[in-house]
Formats: structure tokens, sequence, C-alpha cells
């Protein structure tokens, strides 16, 4: 039971992961940091490019939820566990979208008149995404145990 209140914790909080902030930036710290959130980036993209704004929006939002939702649904014995594997390549898709955060923000302080900062959203998205992981893998070895 403790396992399936986790997974479906991750329900609630992904949505609120996606709406914090991940970081502030801005350019040259006297003019102020802007915050910078999963949804306030995606808006970004949808008006700069559209094409990159729908893989990151498959990675970042539809991934980790998908699998999420997949995991519960195999936790309940709704689902069938065999789709374990597909949940897996999906938790790997979600984890891509840190990596890319993860180098912007690189790229980012190698700029002399920017200014970066992490804040907590980036820390509590990246949990989700590793509790994910965790709670994927804890899944596979109940299940395990279940059939011998």
């Amino acid at each position: 039971m403790p396992l399936r209140l986790a997974t479906l914790s991750l329900l609630i909080l992904y949505p609120i992961a996606w709406f914090a902030p991940l970081m502030r930036a801005g350019l040259l710290p006297i003019f102020g940091l802007s915050e910078i959130s999963v949804i306030t980036g995606l808006q970004s993209l949808w008006r700069s490019d559209v094409f990159l704004a729908l893989v990151v929006t498959a990675f970042a939002l539809f991934a980790p939820y998908i699998k999420t939702i997949g995991l519960a649904l195999v936790q309940w014995d709704l689902l069938d566990p065999r789709v374990q594997p597909v949940l897996h390549v999906l938790g790997k898709l979600a984890m891509a979208d840190i990596f890319l955060i993860a180098l912007y923000i690189t790229l980012a302080k190698g700029i002399s008149y920017a200014t970066i900062e992490t804040a907590w959203g980036l820390y509590l998205f990246t949990g989700c995404i590793l509790a994910s992981f965790v709670l994927g893998y804890m899944t596979e070895l109940q299940l395990r145990s279940r059939n011998s």
C-alpha cells in the first residue's frame, strides 16, 4: 500500500513541479530575475519553435505522467505487468528534459551578461522523476516476488 500511495502522490506532485520555478534568469543581476517554470518555458517555446515545443512537451509533461499512471495501474492490477518495459522507456524519456535544463543552465552561466539561479522547482521536478524511477524499480521487484 505505501508503494501505491507514493505513486499516486506523484500524480499530484508533477503538476506542482510543472508550475514551480525551475530557475531565475536575467540579463545582468541589476535588472532583476524572471522565474522560469516548465510551463513558462513551454509557452515561450510554442511562440518560437513549435517542433521543439512539441518534443519538450512530450518529454516534460506526457512521458512522466503517462508512466506514473501506467505504474499505478500495474500496482492496482488494472494493467498487465508486461507493460513494465514500455514504462521504463517512458521514464528514460522523462529524464531527458532534466538533462536539457541542466545543459541550458550550464550554457547560460557561460555567458558573462546572464545571471542564472536554480530554484526549488528544479529540485522538485528532478525528485519526481527520480522517485518515479525508484517506484518503477520497486514495483518490478514486487511483481517478481509475487510471481515466484
